[in-house]
């Protein structure tokens, strides 16, 4: 079993990765715009990052799991946002 600490660590981690996202988020909410969002490189980190899911239940490693889940969410929400304001705002 890991020491408290490296749970600490992985935790912020975490959660500093997946607000991450947040700025984003808001101003694709805001503007009504995301023509300038790369569809693929958010299909790609998402790919990514459904496999990081996948290795931390694998591993059991809830840090992981709970970071990543999260950010799937995120991530697949702009991926959507993207998809719905690709024109601009309108």
């Amino acid at each position: 079993m890991q020491p408290i600490h490296v749970h600490v660590i992985g935790l912020a981690a975490g959660i500093c990765t997946t607000i991450s996202f947040a700025p984003q988020i808001i101003k694709i909410l805001k503007t009504r715009h995301a023509r300038d969002i790369s569809l693929l490189m958010f299909v790609v980190l998402s790919t990514g990052i459904f496999l990081w899911l996948v290795y931390g239940i694998l591993l059991g490693a809830l840090p992981v799991i709970l970071a990543n889940g999260m950010s799937l969410i995120l991530c697949v929400l702009i991926i959507v946002l993207r998809l719905k304001f690709k024109g601009g705002a309108s």
